[in-house]
């Protein structure tokens, strides 16, 4: 089995080019997203680890932006907490897809996490600045301060693009991330 991992700035379609490759791919944002919703487990624990903040359940995403931007530690714990189960998930579906050809890993902190293998192929995806920055403003919960902190956990763009083997310009057109996706799979198969 062939692991793609998909790296880029917040905002730069990562996710649109994850599923543009048309293999099996796990989605952290969207793992995170169904913990939130329907593990009370980890609501258990994040409410413990933040009881100023945590409320509810479901854990509502705004509860948790405040809790971030409110408090220095409070992403670490939420880190903390929802990394390992991140992890457990990504090993359930890399063995569920084992006989797949290519699986897509389109995880945020894959690197800064040590998530990735010598072996997995990463693939950068490159973005303008302007073309992001619109796209993100359009998000239904966009917050410019959360964005810093959240860009402030990652490692610097260059060293991703720099340990990466290709880079996807994306322009957010399907047939210039097509294109290179073709080109990605003709040299890795």
């Amino acid at each position: 089995m062939i692991r793609i991992g998909i790296l880029g700035d917040i905002g730069s379609g990562k996710s649109y080019v994850a599923k543009s490759f048309g293999y099996p791919v796990f989605n952290a944002d969207n793992e995170v997203g169904k913990l939130y919703k329907k593990d009370r487990k980890i609501f258990n624990k994040i409410k413990k680890a933040l009881p100023k903040y945590i409320n509810s359940f479901p854990i509502n995403k705004n509860e948790i932006s405040k809790a971030i931007l409110s408090n220095k530690s409070s992403l670490k714990k939420i880190i903390k907490i929802v990394h390992s189960e991140i992890r457990k998930k990504m090993n359930i579906f890399l063995n569920k897809n084992k006989n797949k050809k290519i699986v897509i890993l389109d995880i945020p902190l894959l690197l800064e996490n040590k998530i990735n293998t010598k072996n997995d192929i990463l693939v950068f995806v490159k973005s303008r600045k302007s073309d992001i920055s619109k796209r993100l403003r359009k998000r239904e919960n966009f917050n410019p301060k959360l964005l810093i902190k959240l860009k402030n956990i990652q490692l610097p763009l260059d060293y991703k693009k720099k340990k990466s083997q290709f880079v996807i310009k994306n322009n957010f057109t399907k047939k210039s991330v097509n294109k290179s996706i073709k080109k990605i799979l003709k040299d890795i198969l």
